[in-house]
């Protein structure tokens, strides 16, 4: 079987999230961790809402 290119996943930059081990970090470390990540989530889900909108906006401008 020929190696295929095209049947590799396409990798993305920032789609990653380097997880540390948490072992060696405090509770209140961990903590900060995840309210650091719920604010990215937040700020991606936001983000993802505003193209939303863009996009029903276009969609809506190009239809006849």
């Amino acid at each position: 079987m020929a190696f295929d290119p095209e049947e590799l996943p396409v990798k993305r930059p920032g789609h990653e999230v380097a997880p540390v081990p948490l072992d060696d970090l405090s509770i209140e470390d961990i903590e900060a961790r995840i309210a650091s990540a719920r604010a990215e989530i937040a700020r991606c889900e936001a983000a993802i809402e505003k193209k939303k909108a863009s996009r029903n906006a276009a969609d809506a401008f190009f239809r006849r």
